[in-house]
C-alpha cells in the first residue's frame, strides 16, 4: 500500500469521528421546561363531579370591614406598689425564718426574725431616760411654775426648758428606732428587754426568692427576700415606631401566653410610655389584665399581644380557604373555567385579622379585580396538589 493510501485513509477515518461526535448531545444536557410547562405545573384542573363529590365551592375574594390589628410582644409584669423587698434595718444575725417560698402572707406578718445586740443597748437607753425624765419634766414643772408666780429667775427656767425639750426629743428618737425595728414599747416599759427583733412583711402576697440562711449576718440594708402581690399584674409590651400613632389608651388587646398556646387574655391598653427603650426605637405600652383571678399568671412571662386599633376595609376570604404549609400560607386561585371543569393555582398570601369567620389577606402578587378563589376544600386541593407535585 502506498503512502497517499494510508494518507486517505486517516483522513477518512478524522472526518468519521468529527461527524459523530457533532450529532450526539453531552450526557450531561438535561432539557429545560418552558415557562408555559412550569406554569401548568402550579395549576390543576377538576371536574364539576370531582368538585361536586368533595364539597369544593367557589367565590370571590370580598372586602369586609375587619378590627385592624397591631402585633406587639412583651413581658408580664408588677408594678413597683405590688412588689416589696424585705430588708434589713439594723445588721445582725439571722435567727429564724417562719415562711417558705411560694407561701401567701398577709401584710403585717412576721416572716425573719433578726438577733441584735445593739438592739439591746437601745432599749436600756430608753429606759434610762424614761427614768431621767420625771426628774427633769418636774423640774420644768417647778421652775414653770415659780416664773409665773413671779419668784423664780428666767435664767433657770430657761435652762429647765432646754433640758426638758432635748430629754424628751431623746425619748421620740428611741421610740421610733424601737417602733422602725418592730418592738413593742408596752414590753419594754414593763421591764422586758428583748434580744432580736421580727422583719415584717411590708404587703400583702406571695413569698419570693429567699436569698439567706438561718445563722447568716445580715448587713444593714440587705434584702432576704420579696413578696410580691399578682392581683395588680400587668403587661409591658413593646410597640415599634411605625405603629406607635395607631394605639390609644382603652383600646382592647387580645394575649397570648408564648408557652401556652391555647391561654389567651383579655386586656385593656391603659397607658403609653413618652420615651423610646435604648435603641430598639420601641415604646413600653402598659396593658391592663382583665379577669386574672382564674388565671395562674407569673411575672417574668412572654406574651404575644394583638392590640385592636379600629376598622379597615381589607381584602378577605373564608378562614376555610386558607391553608398552612411549609410555614406559609395559600389559597386557590380560579385561573379558568371550561366545559371540562375548573382550573385552580395555588397562590401564596400573607394573612391577618381574622374575625366573624373571615381572615384579611394580602397576596404576594396583586389578584386580579373580582378573582375566583375556592372558599371551601381548600384541603383536599392541598393534598391533591401535593400528590401531583410528588409524582413529578
Amino acid at each position: 500500500m502506498t503512502a497517499k493510501l494510508y494518507i486517505q485513509l486517516a483522513l477518512c477515518v478524522i472526518i468519521s469521528a468529527t461527524m459523530l461526535s457533532c450529532s450526539t448531545k453531552p450526557v450531561e444536557e438535561t432539557e429545560e421546561k418552558s415557562p408555559e410547562t412550569a406554569v401548568k405545573a402550579k395549576q390543576m384542573e377538576l371536574s364539576s363531579e370531582q368538585m361536586a363529590a368533595v364539597g369544593i365551592e367557589t367565590g370571590p375574594v370580598e372586602r369586609k370591614n375587619l378590627n385592624t390589628i397591631v402585633k406587639a410582644s412583651g413581658q408580664l409584669a408588677v408594678p413597683p406598689q405590688n412588689k416589696a423587698d424585705v430588708s434589713v434595718l439594723s445588721g445582725g444575725l439571722l435567727q429564724n425564718i417562719t415562711v417558705i417560698e411560694g407561701q401567701q402572707v398577709r401584710k403585717g406578718q412576721v416572716l425573719a426574725m433578726i438577733e441584735n445586740q445593739e438592739l439591746i443597748r437601745i432599749q436600756q437607753d430608753y429606759l434610762a431616760a424614761k427614768n431621767s425624765f420625771s426628774y427633769v419634766q418636774a423640774e420644768y414643772d417647778r421652775q414653770k411654775q415659780l416664773k409665773e408666780a413671779g419668784a423664780g429667775t428666767g435664767k433657770s427656767y430657761q435652762q429647765s426648758e432646754a433640758t426638758y425639750q432635748a430629754e424628751r426629743g431623746r425619748i421620740s428618737a428611741y421610740e421610733s428606732q424601737l417602733k422602725q425595728l418592730g418592738v413593742q414599747l408596752a414590753s419594754i416599759k414593763n421591764g422586758q428587754i428583748i434580744s432580736g427583733f421580727p422583719l415584717k412583711s411590708p404587703i400583702s402576697g406571695t413569698v419570693g426568692q429567699i436569698t439567706a440562711n438561718i445563722g447568716a449576718y445580715v448587713q444593714p440594708g440587705t434584702s432576704i427576700m420579696e413578696v410580691v402581690d399578682n392581683s395588680k399584674i400587668h403587661c409591658d409590651l413593646i410597640v415599634f415606631e411605625k405603629d406607635l400613632m395607631k394605639v390609644k389608651a382603652g383600646q382592647r388587646v387580645d394575649l397570648q401566653l408564648t408557652n401556652q398556646d391555647n391561654q389567651q387574655i383579655a386586656g385593656t391598653i391603659s397607658g403609653i410610655n413618652k420615651s423610646f427603650e435604648n435603641e430598639s426605637k420601641g415604646v413600653i405600652v402598659h396593658a391592663v389584665i382583665n379577669n386574672t383571678a382564674k388565671q395562674n399568671l407569673i411575672p417574668g412571662m412572654y406574651v404575644t399581644a394583638l392590640i385592636s386599633v379600629g376598622h379597615e376595609l381589607l381584602n378577605a376570604v373564608p378562614a376555610d380557604a386558607v391553608i398552612r404549609a411549609e410555614g406559609r400560607e395559600y389559597i386557590f386561585l380560579v385561573t379558568g373555567k371550561s366545559k371540562k371543569g375548573t382550573t385552580f393555582q395555588k397562590v401564596e398570601v400573607k394573612t391577618g385579622v381574622s374575625e366573624l369567620g373571615y381572615t384579611a389577606i394580602k397576596a404576594l402578587s396583586p389578584l386580579a379585580e373580582h378573582a375566583q378563589i375556592a372558599n371551601k376544600g381548600a384541603f383536599y386541593l392541598q393534598s391533591k396538589f401535593t400528590g401531583n407535585t410528588a409524582e413529578e
